[in-house]
């Protein structure tokens, strides 16, 4: 497996991507093309709508579900590795860090964890900016 990296961190989900939404977009396409030239307009306008619903309840919930859970273990797992790191518990300021810092922190080592969540809470840097700084990248290769 290639080395994760800043440039090379964002995953993609192959049948997600490359199969179901391209064929799901070929099919809308296609009765857009058959509501606007065929003889029944309105039976193909709601077919278009039937797969526009597809679309966003398919990526809906995709997101939704692995998501959410992503994000609780990542901030598990970094409240253990400060805590393992610092013998500090990070509840106590936890509250001042956005989702984009906690979610970047997960891609710092333990050597730069510290550094990186202090200069996080006293500079206010963004999620981006976090990553950036990042000398030695984590590899977090089992993000959904």
């Amino acid at each position: 497996m290639k080395r994760q990296s800043y440039a090379n961190h964002i995953r993609y989900y192959a049948p997600h991507h490359f199969v179901y939404y391209p064929v799901l977009c070929a099919l809308l396409g296609a009765s857009i093309y058959y509501a606007v030239t065929g003889t029944q307009p309105l039976l193909w306008t709601f077919i278009c709508l039937i797969w526009l619903f597809l679309f966003a309840l398919a990526f809906m919930l995709r997101q939704h579900y692995a998501l959410t859970l992503q994000n609780r273990i990542v901030r598990l797992e970094l409240r253990y590795r400060y805590f393992t790191l610092t013998g500090e518990r990070m509840e106590l300021f936890e509250e001042r860090l956005t989702d984009a810092q906690w979610f970047a922190l997960r891609f710092a080592p333990d050597t730069e964890l510290k550094a990186l969540v202090d200069r996080a809470l006293q500079e206010n840097l963004s999620g981006d900016a976090i990553k950036k700084a990042i000398v030695d990248w984590k590899a977090d290769n089992e993000r959904v």
